[in-house]
């Protein structure tokens, strides 16, 4: 059986006046996995993010959250039941102390988990009795991060979750959504810190200029991307080159860089065909991956 996606939409968009913020987006993103969505400011992930939560609607396109339609009030309303969200400027009441918007948020949750929430005040030291306004910004992304995961939600949607925190709540951050994908929440959240993402996501989006142009496995980007360095003693021209998944070829010299997202052995084999003089095959990061790909559009 197919698992339901949490996470779908078709041909998503959204204009501001003449600008396109984001241009026919189609997403599918998997139950009880982590998935990193990755893009440079202003690719449109932010504003992606608020029209899956309803907090802005489509200009085109359609699309469902937990199978809840993103442009349906009601729906929206029923929605935010199941899910949990952390933004990316963290607001929340600042004229209350900790203590008081711990109580304030956990009354709305029958499912509230005291231990997790105990856990996370122990953890991150956070100050049971001090004014939301007066705590610094890490402070207060540790404080929504409680807030949110304490839920026990089956979504779990984070804008720029690490913004603020310092090494070691970057940590208890990436293990504390690895322990809830544990558990069975869906995770997915945008960062900057690709190797963050590349350290715990399940299934990697990259959106640029508006467009989703990449979608795939970590698994995928592990087991098939690779840049194979070719040396020759005359060099070939690119074309010879531009098979079935090559991404993008740079030539410096006598030397050709190829950038493959699959079928690397018909690439090394047809270096071998020009007589390569040197024929080297390495694994690349998923920083890699994101620079090539983004570059390349």
């Amino acid at each position: 059986m197919i698992p339901v996606p949490v996470i779908q939409t078709k041909q998503l968009k959204k204009s501001y006046g003449k600008v396109e913020a984001v241009r026919g987006v189609d997403l599918c993103v998997e139950p009880n996995r982590i998935t990193g969505f990755l893009g440079a400011n202003g690719a449109g992930k932010s504003t992606t993010i608020k029209m899956l939560l309803g907090m802005i609607r489509p200009t085109g396109g359609e699309g469902t959250v937990l199978g809840r339609n993103i442009v349906d009030p009601k729906q929206s309303v029923d929605l935010r039941r199941h899910l949990a969200f952390v933004s990316e400027d963290k607001r929340l009441y600042g004229y209350m102390t900790v203590e008081q918007i711990i109580r304030f948020t956990s009354a709305f949750y029958s499912d509230w988990r005291k231990d997790v929430e105990q856990n996370f005040l122990k953890n991150y030291e956070l100050p049971l009795d001090r004014k939301i306004r007066s705590l610094s910004k890490g402070m207060r992304t540790k404080l929504a991060l409680l807030l949110a995961l304490s839920r026990n939600p089956q979504l779990l949607i984070l804008d720029e979750p690490a913004d603020g925190l310092d090494p070691g709540g970057v940590e208890q951050l990436l293990e504390s959504l690895v322990a809830q994908s544990g558990e069975g929440t869906s995770i997915f959240f945008s960062s900057h810190q690709i190797a963050d993402v590349e350290r715990i996501a399940d299934n990697i989006c990259i959106l640029d200029k508006g467009r989703l142009i990449l979608d795939t496995s970590m698994d995928d980007v592990r087991q098939s991307y690779r840049q194979i360095t070719l040396v020759f003693s005359e060099m070939p021209v690119e074309r010879e080159f531009q098979l079935a998944g090559v991404e993008r070829i740079r030539t410096r010299g006598n030397q050709m860089a190829v950038y493959a997202s699959g079928n690397v052995d018909t690439v090394v084999e047809r270096a071998r065909d020009f007589h390569a003089t040197s024929i080297d095959v390495a694994p690349i990061t998923l920083r890699d991956v994101y620079l090539q790909t983004v570059g390349r559009s």
